[in-house]
């Protein structure tokens, strides 16, 4: 098939010429024209391509500082969470001190923050510690409560746990007191309290016998039930642990539920445990000696 073009020439003579393009020739014309531009289009991505691989070379001084940068950013970056990390735990410890006057000697202390839980996840907390406790055997581990980096004393602690119990001034009675565990063939919780003398205290811890079971179980581990809601009546009884006199409530199989042992002249025991008070009892000998 033959594309034609009449062209026109007026040569000398007057004689018309009349040339004759082909649909190849003009086909050949366009592909010189579209390879001359897919050529240059080849040529300048290439160049592109080259650029950029320039750019992202870890060989390129620019790249060269850019990651050098990023490494320290990164390595101070991680530097100062160490550091805050480390500064947030030194402050948590150091503003809690364990009181001066210690009653007796501990193993170890477990801090509990109490400043935002009730009643009932105050005592689980307890109770948990020393069901948890990692304090070597025959160990005594102290658990101080604390609000606001500060440890809670013994009137703070009756408020605490809505407790019935009245306790005298604080020239009978120190506000200093002690819970914790003693780890022997069980770990056994017990509470210390510091008195003057057996006499400013005896009144008042009697007459808190009557709800001394109802605001303590928890810290025991007691659930109330069928079995057990009899002992929220029951009468404590006059009792002999380790040759030192107590008050003791039992259950209807005659083990100890509660009991309180006057220790010492300045020292009452409220424990379920008579290893626990031994253990007291050796460590209080201890300290006295000591001093």
């Amino acid at each position: 098939m033959e594309n034609e073009k009449d062209t026109t020439h007026t040569p000398i003579g007057g004689v018309k010429n009349k040339v004759i393009e082909t649909y190849a020739e003009d086909m050949a014309k366009v592909i010189k024209g579209t390879e001359g531009g897919l050529i240059k289009k080849i040529i300048h991505e290439q160049e592109i391509h080259e650029l950029e691989k320039k750019n992202f070379s870890p060989k390129s001084r620019k790249n060269q500082i850019f990651m050098l940068v990023g490494f320290l950013l990164l390595a101070f970056a991680l530097g100062l969470l160490v550091f805050l990390g480390f500064y947030q735990k030194k402050a948590n410890t150091i503003e809690i001190q364990v009181p001066s006057n210690a009653i007796i000697f501990t193993d170890q202390n477990y801090f509990q923050d109490i400043s935002r839980l009730s009643k009932d996840a105050i005592i689980q907390s307890v109770f948990n510690q020393v069901k948890n406790t990692d304090v070597e055997k025959g160990g005594i581990e102290a658990i101080f409560l604390t609000d606001q980096k500060q440890v809670v004393g013994l009137r703070e602690f009756i408020k605490l746990i809505n407790g019935n119990f009245i306790v005298p001034s604080t020239e009978l009675v120190s506000d200093n007191f002690l819970m914790g565990v003693v780890n022997k063939s069980d770990k056994e919780f017990f509470i210390l309290l510091k008195t003057r003398s057996f006499l400013d205290i005896f009144e008042s811890i009697k007459n808190w016998e009557n709800k001394m079971f109802y605001d303590l179980y928890g810290f025991f581990g007691i659930k109330i039930s069928p079995d057990t809601k009899e002992l929220l009546s029951k009468n404590f009884i006059d009792g002999r642990i380790a040759n030192k006199n107590a008050r003791v409530l039992y259950d209807q199989n005659g083990k100890i539920v509660l009991m309180y042992i006057f220790v010492d002249n300045n020292s009452v025991v409220i424990t379920d445990s008579e290893e626990a008070t031994a253990e007291i009892i050796l460590r209080l000998a201890s300290s006295q000696i000591s001093k």
